[in-house]
């Protein structure tokens, strides 16, 4: 536990006034998810990607999505080598512990379709070769709102592969007055050193599986899944419920609990599923909140 608060701190030192939102990152990466980080230009979401970068000890790489961007752009391209008269593979991007995809729906569909086997299978395949990721392997996307300018909205098929997304929100009063006050957060970012590696994150992803949930908590769960199907005709997919739970007990270990409590679930759960309940409603972000508070609400607390 000191080792997750102290990581905590150290994001905390450049993210100022969001630790509901930084410790909500840390759980999407100890449940072995992907995340998403939305918001408005200048909020902090870039330098909020950096900062788990760096924090975490992960090799990374960040990739600036543009609306020329191509699939090889990001998984590499095979190249025929004269010499031994055989393509060679050039790996792209992709092959790295943390791939910070900045303004990710910036770039076409094509091009946003090669991270899709690579998020879930943790693998990308190329001329009928598979090859696999490193271990951990971690996407942290940013996004603007998709009315801004320059926009193309992620399929639902990519939003599923995210776990979680966050957004920042103006900061308070006081926070921003610090803002102003230390200057370039640039600066702080170069600053910040690695807390983590990856041999320990690799070990609280085990540690947060071997939580203890009971069976009332996953009655809990399914009833939680089973009402936003019955609010809507395409309601949370399997691999939602799996993420949630695995979120759950990341979020209880992130809080030094042994076991997963009704309130973990209900804490984690807005951020895996209003963006992929609002898709599938149409009616904006702020529906998707709306939904999500009042499924919590619909849903009876185990005892």
């Amino acid at each position: 536990m000191n080792r997750l608060n102290e990581t905590v701190a150290a994001i905390e030192r450049v993210i100022f006034g969001k630790g509901q939102q930084v410790r909500l990152c840390l759980t999407c990466l100890i449940a072995r998810g992907h995340l998403l980080i939305e918001d408005v230009p200048g909020v902090g979401k870039t330098t909020l990607a950096h900062c788990l970068a760096r924090v975490l000890g992960l090799e990374w790489t960040r990739v600036q999505f543009t609306s020329d961007m191509l699939p090889a752009d990001i998984i590499g391209v095979s190249i025929f080598d004269r010499d031994t008269h055989k393509f060679q593979f050039r790996r792209g991007p992709v092959f790295t512990q943390l791939l910070l995809a900045d303004e990710v729906n910036r770039a076409s569909p094509k091009a946003q379709s090669a991270l899709l086997e690579a998020m879930e299978e943790r693998q990308v395949s190329v001329d009928g070769v598979t090859y696999p990721l490193p271990e951990p392997f971690f996407v942290v996307a940013t996004q603007n709102p998709h009315e801004q300018v320059g926009t193309y909205g992620l399929p639902e098929s990519q939003l599923d592969r995210f776990l979680m997304r966050v957004s920042l929100g103006y900061p308070d009063r006081a926070s921003e007055r610090r803002v102003l006050l230390q200057g370039e957060r640039r600066e702080l970012l170069n600053e910040t050193a690695a807390v983590l590696s990856g041999a320990e994150v690799l070990d609280l992803q085990r540690q947060a599986r071997a939580v203890h949930v009971a069976a009332a908590l996953l009655d809990y769960v399914q009833a939680l899944v089973a009402q936003t199907r019955r609010e809507l005709q395409l309601g949370l997919s399997p691999r939602a419920a799996q993420g949630l739970l695995r979120a759950a007990q990341a979020w209880a270990l992130l809080q030094g609990e042994s076991a997963v409590l009704p309130e973990h679930v209900q804490i984690v759960f807005p951020a895996i599923a209003a963006h992929r309940l609002e898709t599938r409603q149409g009616d904006g972000a702020a529906h998707g909140n709306e939904l999500v508070d009042a499924l919590i609400k619909a849903v009876a607390v185990p005892i």
